[in-house]
């Protein structure tokens, strides 16, 4: 391919603040064509081609079945899953000709139930996977950094089907190496594995692999004393409370306009851990209230409220209409119908201030374990804290990290299956519904965050695996017919050789020349000029600066062809064994 060719234009100006949108958008990756939905180019392409190869090469390895789903289903599949209405507006529904409700799919564990229902009847049938590489949408309310966060976008999912939870686990655990090796091979060894929630999807046990990054939106909770490793709404919150020796009697105190956590504890004088704070969040179903008390320190996390639940919600409005004095609402003497729950974080602690629940006044002395009514449950509710206390090995040693999830494998029980009514005879006979895993990788995303894990100020820096051309031959004054003569002649003989060649002979300045090499940023380049020529050598070089060396002309083929191939080495050592 020549550079003169390629659709797309390169730039200077800087475009956005996140590194792989504002480079990939530069170099000529792609383009947007609305919110959060993009057109590749070319380079983009052949990136994607081979994140492709790689996800088939891995999947049918752990005897996977390509197949391929339907983009558009019709709401009846997923009414019988009953995602239809539980699932809220980032599932695209409309209407067809016919008036019949139709779905975008967003994700396919339906349509794969559906696909085996009736055709797997029986135990000899299992285990099986199937897995397909598609368009899906999903109407994403906050689509930002290019193609980390789309509406629109390429996705390989898997569902497999085992006959007993041990099957299931023996093969999550074969599509966990898988994925291990597919970040390895893609050039990304780094991506962790991480305990998860399972969300909508459904499912005890989950995982997310996750790219750790400052611009990522999920927040990993790390152990580095024990190796644990959580997303932040699956890690338990633990709160040690050091009793105070001389415990105090409650008494109600003044404080006049302060309400916040930060307002009361200034006027009174005391830390925010020395407090007990009321959050309150209503039900979208039914606007009933709920009230969660916590140490006042501490931050709410609404996925384990929402999991807790089994309901979805959102932060109160008009809570006087629960009967609840806001910024002084408080455990004790408390008269309304929202459901109270109380957080972890509360056991253990004494001499607390809350809300006394009336204008302007507060408690002090509040002792959880004397003050409320005997029986009450304390859950857990709330975030996990920097140098918080590490649930596995119970050290003080927990670190908070940003990450990019790049993929996700569940196991989904029969969440599906029993809903939507799939079985099969086992051994003796008995009709049963199967049990399900699912492994997705969002192909695009993949690509973005490779981009972010490895670029510099100048342009990304391509794995040699996926990068879109593993080759650049830049030849500078290609007017120069010794110039254009040699460049020449290396492009054919490399392209022969099988090497993915991207040829730069437009005659241009050699500043304008390299800086669109960098956005290329094919791992090796080849720069062919009048001064090299003149002393019968091509310079070699690597994009990220790790080799530079003049070469011979007449063995430049093989000598380049040999370093791509120890690039690729370099990258299948750091790739786990398959299991």
């Amino acid at each position: 391919m020549k550079v003169r060719n390629i659709l797309g234009e390169r730039f200077k100006e800087r475009a956005f603040d996140i590194e792989s949108q504002n480079l990939m958008t530069r170099g000529g990756y792609m383009k947007q064509v609305g919110n959060g939905i993009y057109s590749l180019f070319t380079p983009a392409k052949r990136i994607q081609n081979k994140i492709e190869a790689i996800l088939r090469e891995e999947m049918d390895a752990i005897d996977g079945q390509e197949v391929l789903f339907p983009v558009v289903m019709p709401a009846t599949l997923w009414q019988s899953s009953g995602r239809f209405d539980s699932i809220g507006k980032e599932l695209l529904r409309f209407k067809d000709r016919s008036g019949a409700d139709m779905v975008l799919g967003m994700t396919h564990e339906e349509a794969a139930v559906q696909m085996a229902m009736n055709v797997a009847g029986t135990y000899q049938k299992y285990p099986f996977m199937i897995y397909q590489i598609q368009t899906k949408f999903r109407d994403e309310p906050r689509a930002r950094g290019g193609l980390i966060r789309v509406r629109e976008f390429t996705m390989k999912d898997g569902y497999s089907f085992h006959t007993s939870q041990e099957d299931l686990e023996r093969y999550y655990e074969r599509a966990y190496r898988a994925y291990e090796r597919i970040y390895a091979r893609a050039g990304v060894p780094e991506v962790i594995a991480v305990k998860s929630d399972s969300g909508m999807m459904g499912g005890k046990v989950s995982h997310e692999f996750m790219l750790l990054t400052d611009i990522g939106e999920d927040s990993i909770v790390i152990c580095p004393e024990c190796g644990f490793r959580a997303n932040m709404d699956a890690c338990e919150a633990i709160t040690e409370n050091a009793a105070d020796a001389e415990p105090e009697e409650l008494k109600e105190v003044f404080t006049g306009d302060a309400k916040t956590i930060e307002e009361v504890a200034a006027f009174l004088g005391v830390t925010a851990e020395k407090t007990c704070k009321a959050i309150v969040y209503q039900k979208n179903d039914d606007d009933s209230y709920i009230l969660v008390f916590c140490r006042g320190d501490r931050e709410l996390n609404e996925t384990k409220l929402t999991n807790y639940l089994k309901a979805k919600i959102h932060p109160a409005v008009d809570i006087e209409n629960a009967n609840l004095a806001a910024g002084n609402i408080g455990p004790v003497g408390l008269e309304t119908a929202a459901t109270v729950l109380f957080d972890k974080s509360l056991v253990g602690a004494s001499n607390l201030v809350c809300g006394a629940n009336r204008a302007e006044y507060h408690l002090t002395g509040f002792d959880p374990a004397r003050d409320l009514p005997e029986g009450t449950q304390f859950i857990d509710l709330t975030k996990a804290v920097e140098g918080g206390i590490c649930p596995v090995c119970g050290k003080h040693a927990l670190t908070i990290k940003n990450g990019i999830e790049v993929g996700n494998i569940f196991q989904l029980g029969r969440r599906y299956t029993e809903a939507m009514g799939m079985t099969y005879d086992d051994e003796n006979g008995a009709r049963v519904s199967p049990i399900m895993g699912c492994y997705g990788i969002g192909v695009g995303r993949l690509m973005a965050s490779v981009c972010e894990a490895h670029h510099d100020d100048y342009g990304p820096i391509w794995p040699i695996t996926i990068a879109p051309w593993q080759v650049e031959i830049c030849a500078l004054r290609s007017d120069d017919e010794n110039v254009r003569a040699a460049a020449d002649k290396l492009y054919e003989e490399l392209e022969d050789a099988g090497v993915e060649v991207l040829y730069d002979d437009r005659n241009v300045s050699a500043g304008f020349m390299f800086s669109d090499a960098d956005l290329f940023g094919a791992p090796v380049r080849v720069v062919i000029s009048p001064k090299t020529v003149s002393r019968n050598a091509f310079e070699l070089s690597a994009r990220d600066k790790s080799f530079r060396e003049d070469i011979d002309p007449e063995t430049a083929c093989e000598t380049v062809a040999n370093k791509v191939r120890e690039l690729i080495a370099a990258v299948n050592a750091k790739v786990p064994e398959r299991i």
